[in-house]
């Protein structure tokens, strides 16, 4: 063979290997790049920020995962998935250094509790989050809760493995206040919105206008506006002609509404006379009660407080007081974080209505106890028969009690002493004006 030939051969097959060692050594520096990239990034950078703070007050809002699933069954876990649910935290501060060594995904425990860890080497605190169908909520330092954990408004139960049970919940009560707005009750809106708790105030109209800020504030800690009629008529809704009765809850709503910007969404008939006609007159629900505690006849602080601590507490009732009476909101002043303490929920009636999956009709409510729901003697409701007979009792806890009321839930034996009929007005009460 020619040496000029075989030199030239030699010489491309040097290149060649020059060539591939090249690429080699480039494919090598590439694969160092990116992983020098993805520690930095992915590890060290998380956990600087964090010891030095950068992050903390700017935590990344979670998004859904791949594979999550939504309960749409249970009106609780909508709710409690409307909130603002937990978020990812980088594996950041000190306390979550030790986290960091362990980049495996999914559940954790350590000697503060049981925490999940995702897939880029975050953890959800602060919030509720749903994981493999299942809802939990985290604490700020990303560790589950159990037992009763407060979401907004809401009181939500979890189970010892963290997982929300939205068959359990507390004893729900609503308490009524008649007669407002007046000098007292402020002071009973302070107690509400310290006890996390709600009422429904039935307000007379010609009240209104001097306390129109305090009737903004219900709206804004969330209790509902009720409407008493203008002026409480001494004849009652009964006796009063139908252009009368309009006037009545009409100059009421329109004086809430230049409050508060909102007008009525329940009515309480004066003495709590009324029937069809009223209902239909008014447009709205019709609120009574199943607890009546007395408080204006004895104007008496203790008295008060005993008529409901020792009244008949079955979930779903109604508890009558009236905010123009000094005695009356020092008693309520006691009463509120008493119950909240025993652990029941103090709710509007309107939430309470919903609670029982009641939808309000233009009718009259005594109660929400599971008994009258199981006997069809609540308009609107369409659920489940219930048993009417629970045995149980109220256990004085005011949590998870499903009747257990002391009569049968019927309106035949309420506390003020009148008949069962309270919707045809011939026998209210004693015709006391305080009603």
């Amino acid at each position: 063979m020619d040496k000029r030939v075989l030199r030239e051969r030699m010489r491309k097959k040097q290149q060649q290997l020059r060539r591939r060692k090249m690429m080699k050594l480039g494919g090598y520096v590439l694969a160092v790049i990116l992983i020098v990239v993805f520690i930095i990034k992915g590890i060290i950078l998380p956990i600087t920020k964090g010891i030095s703070g950068k992050d903390a007050d700017k935590p990344v809002q979670v998004e859904a995962d791949a594979d999550k699933t939504t309960d749409t069954g249970e009106t609780e876990t909508a709710k409690a998935e409307e909130e603002e649910g937990a978020v990812r935290m980088p594996l950041a501060t000190a306390s979550h250094i030790t986290k960091a060594s362990d980049m495996t995904a999914g559940w954790h425990e350590d000697e503060n509790g049981k925490w999940y860890q995702n897939y880029d080497r975050t953890y959800y605190a602060g919030g509720i989050q749903e994981i493999d169908g299942k809802t939990y909520s985290f604490d700020d330092d990303g560790y589950i809760q159990t037992g009763w954990v407060s979401d907004g408004f809401d009181d939500l139960y979890f189970n010892d493995d963290g997982s929300y049970n939205p068959e359990k919940h507390k004893t729900r009560i609503a308490l009524t206040f008649d007669d407002g707005p007046g000098q007292y009750t402020d002071q009973l809106l302070d107690c509400l919105e310290e006890n996390n708790a709600h009422a429904t105030f039935f307000m007379q109209g010609i009240n209104v206008g001097d306390w129109e800020s305090t009737v903004q504030r219900m709206v804004d800690i969330g209790c509902e506006l009720g409407n008493h009629s203008w002026d409480h008529p001494e004849a009652t809704l009964q006796g009063i002609s139908d252009e009368a009765v309009i006037e009545q809850f009409q100059k009421t709503d329109a004086a809430l509404e230049k409050a508060s910007g909102q007008r009525s969404t329940v009515a309480r008939a004066p003495y709590g006379a009324a029937g069809e006609r009223e209902f239909q007159l008014a447009q709205k629900p019709f609120f009574m009660w199943s607890l009546d505690t007395e408080d204006w006849r004895y104007m008496d602080v203790q008295h008060n407080i005993d008529a409901v601590m020792n009244g008949d507490l079955t979930d779903g009732s109604i508890i009558l007081m009236h905010d123009i009476h000094e005695p009356s909101v020092q008693a309520a002043l006691q009463i509120i974080p008493q119950l909240v303490e025993k652990g029941y929920k103090l709710m509007t009636v309107s939430e309470l209505a919903a609670a029982k999956d009641v939808e309000l009709q233009y009718a009259s409510y005594v109660d929400f106890w599971d008994s009258s729901l199981a006997k069809g003697l609540v308009a609107g409701y369409d659920g489940p028969l219930l048993a009417s007979d629970s045995s149980d009792g109220s256990s004085g806890d005011g949590s998870d009690i499903s009747d257990g009321s002391q009569d049968d839930g019927s309106g035949e034996d309420y506390s003020d002493g009148s008949e069962e009929d309270y919707s045809d007005g011939e026998d209210y009460s004693d015709g006391s004006e305080e009603y």
